[in-house]
Formats: structure tokens, sequence, C-alpha cells
């Protein structure tokens, strides 16, 4: 059954998680671009984000689980928008490239998503 899905990446040291049904965290389990001076205030609209972060283990194999976590609330007697909120530290780099791998799943299985960046254009933050 598709669905209307809202994908919102954000960066948690910026502000509170949106409120989601699915809510992935995914500060601690995958390697942070931003630890790389030559990546670090690139965002996930720059390739060597992305590759940097498509290339950790374990990422993609959580976007397809997200996708059938998706599908399950999809095919629940209540119709409505399925929020997943997906979130790093600074929300420039794992969270969005994560959202947009996650959108590209979902609009294969004919779900109606949109995409929303909530941090990504902050600001890197220093730490």
């Amino acid at each position: 059954m598709s669905a209307a899905v809202e994908i919102v990446s954000f960066g948690y040291l910026h502000d509170a998680p949106p409120t989601a049904h699915l809510t992935i965290d995914l500060r601690h389990h995958f390697r942070d671009p931003h630890v790389s001076p030559e990546l670090r205030y690139m965002t996930a609209e720059d390739e060597p984000v992305r590759a940097a972060v498509l290339g950790t283990a374990g990422i993609t194999d959580l976007a397809a689980a997200t996708a059938r976590a998706v599908a399950a609330f999809a095919a629940g007697p209540s119709a409505g928008v399925v929020t997943v909120a997906d979130g790093c530290a600074g929300g420039r780099h794992r969270a969005p490239t994560f959202a947009l791998v996650l959108a590209d799943l979902l609009r294969l299985a004919g779900h109606q998503v949109t995409v929303t960046h909530r941090d990504l254009h902050r600001p890197v933050v220093q730490r």
C-alpha cells in the first residue's frame, strides 16, 4: 500500500528532534564525515560527502529496514502521512544523505515522498 511520507533530516546539536512516527539516530553507529577536514564544511549536496556516508557499513541496510518500517506504518488501518525524522550531530552530512537514500527507496516502492533538510544550511557545529 502506498502512502504519503514526510522525511525530515536534522541535527541534534541545533534543536530537539522533530515529531515523527520513526526517529532514526545516526550519531553513534555511523562514521561522521565532520571528522575529515576536507569534508567538514561540505554538505550532503556534495558528492564526496554522499560517497563517505554511503560507504559506511550498515547505512544502506538501515535505509532498507526503515523503508520496510514505513511500509508497515502505511499498511495500518489509519490513513495519513507517515513521518520519518533522521538525525546526526549537525544535520549536514549523515542525516540528509540518509534522507535522500530513504526517499529514493520509498519512491521506488510507490510512496509519495517529501524531504525537508531542517539543518543542512546551518553553520558547522564546532566541537
